[in-house]
C-alpha cells in the first residue's frame, strides 16, 4: 500500500488514520518528505511540526 498524508498535519502513514492528530483524512497526492527527529528544531518549527516522524512538504 503506498504511504498517504493526512490533509491535516502532513504525517506520512500507511495506515487508515492519522497516528498523531487521529484524522482519517488521507491523501496519495502529496509531494516531498520531510523526517523530523527533533520537533524542537528551526526546521520542525517552520514546517509546523510538533511530533517526530515523516511528513509531507506539500499535501493537495
Amino acid at each position: 500500500m503506498p504511504e498517504q498524508a493526512c490533509k491535516n498535519c502532513r504525517r506520512l502513514t500507511q495506515g487508515q488514520v492519522c497516528p498523531v492528530c487521529k484524522s482519517p483524512e488521507l491523501t496519495r497526492s502529496w509531494k516531498g518528505i520531510v523526517i523530523v527527529f527533533d520537533p524542537s528544531s528551526e526546521i520542525a518549527k517552520e514546517a509546523g511540526v510538533t511530533a517526530p516522524g515523516r511528513y509531507a512538504i506539500r499535501v493537495k
